[in-house]
């Protein structure tokens, strides 16, 4: 079940450089603007999964990348390296996530999950201003900085209630690329998960490999329902 928490709560992207003030059509604008050409990217990740109970942080390094291969197929592979290698993916209405020591993958159709996988892959990977508009209530929050670069930050709240019990609000720090650079999930309980990107690198023709699975002989599948 943590491999496909993971994957629900991962949806994102990503980097650079802003004017000091910005409104919400101009961040508006310049999502749009990335929307248009966006199909494929890879980029280093640093994600902080933070638990309010025990107020402790777990802090996860690797890569990531994503391709957008139509509106409704959209593609990724987050690759863990640190403090423990461990993979999670996100194709073919499935989410999978793979744990090299217990050579273990874990598989769960995600469409039984579909409007909150939706709403998730829509703080990224191309989504348009439109589209986020009909499924969150966006509001600017204001200039910031991530690792140096200026950046905007939007908060985002679920019109769905569903959802909001499980995502109370979302945070994006938005580059002047229109994409992400940071993202933070405000979870029940006052837990949450902080996403950072660098080193992005856009790709239009991003091969099929990069947001694939690959798995060794041997390994055990575990379905989750």
């Amino acid at each position: 079940m943590d491999g496909f928490r993971t994957l629900l709560l991962t949806a994102t992207l990503l980097t650079p450089s802003l004017q000091a003030a910005d409104t919400l059509d101009a961040v508006f604008k310049r999502i749009d603007s990335a929307a248009a050409s966006f199909k494929g990217m890879t980029a280093d990740m640093k994600r902080t999964s933070h638990t309010e109970l025990v107020d402790a942080n777990d802090v996860e390094e690797g890569t990531f990348a994503v391709k957008r291969v139509k509106a409704d197929d959209i593609r990724m592979l987050m690759d863990i390296s640190k403090p423990e290698p461990k993979k999670f993916s996100l194709a073919d209405g499935k989410g999978r996530a793979f744990y090299p020591k217990a050579n273990e993958v874990q598989v769960m159709d995600v469409k039984k999950h579909r409007d909150l996988v939706n709403e998730l892959l829509l703080l990224g990977f191309g989504a348009t201003s439109a589209e986020l508009n009909a499924a969150y209530t966006v509001t600017l929050g204001g200039p910031d900085t991530i690792n140096g670069t200026p950046v905007t930050r939007l908060e985002l709240v679920s019109k769905n209630p569903e959802i909001r019990r499980t995502i109370k609000r979302v945070e994006l720090w938005i580059g002047e690329n229109g994409m992400p650079v940071q993202q933070k999930l405000h979870e029940s309980g006052g837990d949450y998960q902080i996403v950072t990107y660098s080193h992005m690198v856009l790709n239009r023709n991003l091969p099929d490999s990069a947001v694939t699975l690959t798995l060794p002989k041997g390994v055990k599948t575990t379905p989750i329902r």
